[in-house]
């Protein structure tokens, strides 16, 4: 059977608005700061199993820190569709001292203000897990049966800020289930990042490193005895300006823009005497196709040519892998494929001036499909990554109730009906 014309006004009548609300409220409510994921895993078992998923299963990435993934299965002559998201958040720290006195003041009561939805976690990324499970919950309200699968995996240790976390450490333990056979392969994914309900088929890649410079302490009044690491991170750092500059020239893609490096932070000095040691933080952005090595090794290079003396010594941490050693891939799949174009289309029915392709301004974890998989995927879900992580992440009420009609829409038209 094909979908019907009229199947976003079809869904948006049947939506159960205050249902579809709460079950995300709900899952704000649900504490789950990196490394505590399990106080949100139970809640969505509990409302998977409602909803009647098939092979319904948790396991450990970390000793008491679950995944969890199910599927709706479909009369079998479909394609399989997976949504995925990290049920983990960043921290809350200054936030109630942020809010006292006023309703926010709990990051996890979830009130409903000016019509919005606020809490940590709300817009990163609750409000994506919620849109999706609450859209096949549509999908049952309105009769409408699939041909195609839909599958949800939801996984921790995606955000960074918490000690010993934030290495993706969840999405390594599916991805390798799924290369085992254990969990079967999508055809295309969606990773509930916030988005506005745009879509995403490009996102960056990056790395952090760390940079330490080692010289030679002395007093004060005698400094060529000395090797002062304070100016040559002055070296190092003008000299990685100028390579940032070099790398923005060279390329600008449609979606992402252009590369750079943005140096983070400078420590070191001394106390009356010449400063023996310095770090320096940087965060280098990539585009799609650009190496990671390469992109270090040219940083590396850079930094040892600025500071020719052998007496002062240079060290290189990369502290941030992600899909690679060094840190994550950039990605991109070709934005005319046509599951691009059906979730554009159902994201622009449900709510005017929503669905546009864009390339995502973050890094997330679409290259351990898309990259290292061969699977394609994109970032779609209701929310603004610019107030995530901040004292003011909200969802609008009304963005997210469209994106619940979107993701509903879009799975019909892209796993196909039977009824």
């Amino acid at each position: 059977m094909t979908v019907p014309n009229d199947l976003i006004a079809r869904l948006t009548e049947t939506l159960d608005r205050d249902a579809a609300i709460a079950l995300f409220r709900g899952a704000i409510g649900r504490q789950s700061i990196t490394g505590n994921e399990a106080n949100f895993v139970a809640y969505l078992r509990e409302k998977m199993a409602a909803l009647g998923l098939n092979n319904l299963e948790t396991a450990d990435f970390m000793p008491g820190r679950p995944n969890i993934w199910g599927e709706r299965k479909g009369a079998g002559d479909g394609p399989r569709l997976l949504f995925i998201g990290h049920t983990d958040t960043v921290h809350v720290d200054g936030w109630r001292e942020h809010w006292a006195g006023t309703e926010r003041e709990d990051p996890f009561a979830a009130p409903i203000i000016d019509g919005a939805v606020w809490g940590r976690g709300s817009g990163d990324l609750k409000a994506g897990i919620s849109a999706s499970l609450a859209a096949l919950s549509l999908l049952d309200k309105a009769s409408i049966s699939l041909r195609g699968d839909v599958a949800f995996a939801f996984i921790g240790d995606e955000e960074s800020g918490q000690p010993d976390t934030g290495v993706s450490a969840g999405i390594k333990d599916l991805v390798s289930r799924i290369e085992a056979g254990e969990i079967p392969r999508p055809d295309f994914v969606v990773y509930v990042e916030p988005t506005r309900l745009s879509v995403y088929p490009a996102q960056i890649g990056f790395f952090i490193a760390d940079i330490t410079i080692t010289g030679k302490s002395a007093y004060f009044g005698v400094p060529e005895l000395g090797k002062d690491a304070l100016r040559a991170s002055h070296a190092a750092m003008s000299a990685l300006w100028n390579h940032s500059d070099e790398v923005a020239a060279r390329a600008e893609h449609k979606l992402v823009g252009r590369s750079f490096l943005l140096i983070t932070g400078l420590a070191g000095g001394g106390y009356i005497a010449v400063p023996e040691r310095c770090t320096l933080s940087l965060i280098r952005k990539l585009l799609p196709g650009e190496s990671l090595d390469t992109a270090a090794a040219e940083i590396e290079a850079a930094v040892r040519s600025a500071i020719p003396d052998p007496d002062i010594k240079v060290e290189f941490a990369y502290p941030a892998g992600r899909d690679h050693a060094l840190g994550g891939t950039a990605a991109e799949i070709d934005e005319g494929r046509v599951e691009v174009g059906l979730l554009s289309a159902s994201m622009a029915e449900a709510l005017s001036g929503r669905g546009v392709i864009e390339g995502a301004p973050f890094w997330s974890e679409s290259p351990f499909f898309v990259n290292r998989l061969g699977v394609p995927a994109v970032y779609c879900a209701p929310g603004d990554i610019r107030n995530c992580h901040t004292y003011e992440e909200r969802v609008e009420v009304e963005e997210y109730l469209a994106g619940v009609v979107g993701f509903a829409a879009f799975i019909a038209r892209y796993c196909g009906v039977t009824v």
